[in-house]
């Protein structure tokens, strides 16, 4: 079994990039299952119910997010009914929504869950403790289990994988937009990357307009954000696992420029 797991993406340039190469990525490396962040899907924060639609109908079959997720107010009207729409489950239990789903294919369940650091981060319960108690419930159930923890911090995220080796199929880290180079196999088998990256615009601050974001640090002052323009970048993880041990053999991280020659499409 062959599974993506794709980073942030943000806005029209991100939804694009996943409509554009997703597909090929499929063919190519015969991908059975395709999860993506998408709480800077709409606008650049938050996600509206046509912008989910959009990036199923692009071929991603679930969507975890993070501390955007209620952007965008109308998420209220639909979370609750959206199976493979998740949030951080370390959110208080009577939050709206739920930080775990099972997807089911080729006679195999694959669990996803959604966790939120707390280091520079609003104030969530404990991830760590979280993660022990979804494990108790998701361990006998799922044959592959895949964690995307949202957080700012890469010694936040690196722990967590610690934390987990062994016990899960694959952590990733999403939230900072910048893709790492340090996607391996932990010592006990769980495949791991620090951050995924962005899919959005390339030539940006984490895809806003890099102007305005200087400005901002030059000046001190607000400064309204606008979603950047130009050439977009699509980055994530596959992961390669054994159909008949479930094993992670290999990873692969996958970072597709739009403005130069790739040999991953």
């Amino acid at each position: 079994m062959n599974i993506l797991m794709i980073g942030d993406i943000y806005g029209k340039s991100g939804r694009q990039a996943a409509m554009q190469y997703i597909p090929t990525l499929k063919t190519k490396y015969q991908l059975d299952m395709v999860v993506a962040n998408g709480e800077n899907s709409a606008g650049g924060v938050g996600i509206t119910k046509k912008v989910l639609d959009e990036i199923f109908s692009a071929g991603v079959d679930v969507v975890t997010s993070g501390n955007h997720i209620w952007d965008k107010r109308e998420i209220l009207q639909f979370i609750d009914e959206e199976p493979y729409l998740i949030r951080p489950a370390n959110y208080p239990p009577q939050t709206p929504g739920k930080g775990y789903c099972i997807f089911e294919i080729n006679d195999k369940k694959i669990g996803v869950v959604n966790l939120s650091g707390r280091t520079f981060m609003p104030d969530m319960d404990c991830p760590f403790r979280k993660a022990d108690e979804i494990l108790e419930h998701l361990a006998a159930q799922c044959d592959t289990i895949l964690f995307d923890f949202h957080a700012e911090t890469t010694s936040e995220k690196m722990a967590m994988g610690w934390y987990l080796d062994g016990r899960i199929t694959c952590m990733v880290g999403t939230h900072t937009h910048i893709q790492t180079s340090d996607e391996r196999i932990l010592p006990k088998g769980t495949a791991y990357i620090t951050d995924l990256g962005m899919v959005g615009p390339w030539n940006s601050v984490l895809g806003v307009d890099k102007d305005l974001v200087v400005k901002k640090f030059l000046t001190g002052m607000p400064v309204k954000f606008d979603i950047a323009s130009g050439p977009h970048v699509f980055c994530g993880l596959i992961i390669m696992i054994n159909d008949h041990t479930n094993i992670v053999q290999k990873v692969k991280r996958i970072m597709i420029r739009e403005d130069e020659m790739d040999d991953e499409i």
